[in-house]
């Protein structure tokens, strides 16, 4: 079990990384090839996906479950 100052850490971290890992390829989607129009449905997705990784780590790490 990991204390509550290591999960706020590691999970900030870890969406962190995410985030930017996600953006980068969604940016280099919209500019490259594909175009803005090409690349709307992949940040459709990638938005919702860091929606739910958001609400994971607010669920996981900041939300007190007494």
């Amino acid at each position: 079990m990991l204390s509550k100052t290591t999960k706020l850490i590691v999970g900030f971290l870890g969406t962190a990384l995410m985030t930017t890992f996600i953006v980068g390829i969604a940016y280099s989607i919209s500019t490259g090839f594909a175009g803005f129009w090409g690349g709307l449905p992949f940040w459709v997705i990638s938005v919702s996906v860091l929606a739910m990784a958001f609400y994971d780590f607010w669920d996981e790490c900041i939300r007190n479950k007494n």
